[in-house]
């Protein structure tokens, strides 16, 4: 697939390739791009989505788009992470369960580049799966030093193309529910083959868009920024107006988590400059939601992690009501 497809003229689900990368990232237009409606909640477990879900697990499930206290735990065990963690400043990598005080936050963090040698992507499910693979691959390589810095844990983050018959986050969304969805119990994304044709259909950007957003969790659940978040939660479920603004906060700091990554990478390997401008404009095509914040904050986010070039600028626990909306 080449960077320079036309464009769709109207709205609905575009013909492969589906993308089109804009000459100037953020011109105007983005913003009249048609929207795609988002799912009403089926159940308080799974919530409204518009492809995205969280999951924190430590024993039992910790559901959804909320991360949901549970025992008094909102992550893995701290020895079981460490065990299994890089880190480079003589102590033992912990997450820190804080949020806008979190040490990945802090002054002069950003992910770095990476080697994103991506495959051809297809149809064919195992096509899907090399080229999520090399992606995740790619994030993690990124993301690391960034963790490091913080002396935070980086577990390594799988990805599935099919849905489980068992899981650590119990039983899975529907396909009306969700297109991709992160289970912490395993670190594991699921992005279904067929959820996410139907989604995305061949649409490199959007594909890249959706599983850096799900790594974006993976990042926060690393970091403790999650298990911070589940204890904000104040309502049995998760539907009071501040646990919803908490839930804004997580999610659009995903967005921004994964446009930092873009900019790191972008134009290098397989990942072009117009590519990585269209993955994040692709941040931009949802309906206002209560859970994920209006359209215009989707992509504001999203931008303000591409163009700031660090953690800091995803601090979305600073960020005044108005801004995360």
């Amino acid at each position: 697939m080449n960077d320079t497809e036309p464009s769709w003229p109207g709205p609905g689900r575009p013909p492969e390739p589906a993308w089109a990368p804009e000459p100037n990232p953020w011109a105007p237009n983005w913003a009249a791009a048609p929207p795609v409606p988002i799912a009403p909640p089926r159940n308080r477990l799974w919530g409204a989505v518009t492809g995205v879900l969280i999951v924190v697990v430590s024993a039992s499930l910790i559901a959804a788009t909320i991360p949901r206290r549970v025992d008094g735990q909102a992550f893995a065990a701290a020895g079981a992470d460490a065990g299994r963690a890089y880190g480079n400043t003589g102590k033992t990598p912990k997450a820190v369960p804080e949020l806008a005080g979190n040490p990945l936050l802090g002054d002069g963090i950003s992910p770095g580049p990476a080697d994103c040698a991506l495959p051809e992507l297809g149809r064919d499910p195992e096509q899907l799966k090399a080229y999520y693979r090399a992606l995740v691959g790619c994030l993690e390589q990124s993301w690391r030093p960034a963790l490091e810095k913080a002396n935070e844990p980086t577990l390594t983050a799988t990805v599935s193309v099919t849905l489980p018959e068992h899981s650590a986050c119990g039983e899975a969304p529907t396909e009306n529910e969700a297109v991709a969805y992160y289970c912490g119990g395993d670190t594991t994304i699921y992005a279904p083959t067929d959820w996410m044709l139907s989604d995305a259909g061949l649409n490199k950007a959007r594909h890249i868009a959706t599983i850096a957003h799900e790594y974006g969790h993976h990042v926060q659940r690393e970091s403790g920024i999650l298990a911070a978040a589940s204890d904000k939660m104040t309502s049995p479920d998760e539907n009071s107006p501040a646990d919803k603004e908490a839930v804004r906060r997580i999610e659009l700091q995903a967005n921004c988590f994964g446009a930092l990554f873009l900019t790191a990478v972008a134009g290098s390997g397989s990942i072009s400059r117009s590519l990585a401008n269209a993955a994040v404009a692709d941040y931009g095509r949802a309906n206002d939601s209560d859970t994920h914040g209006s359209r215009e904050h989707q992509l504001s986010w999203a931008k303000a992690g591409y163009d700031g070039k660090a953690t800091k600028a995803c601090n979305t626990w600073s960020a005044p009501a108005g801004e995360v909306s």
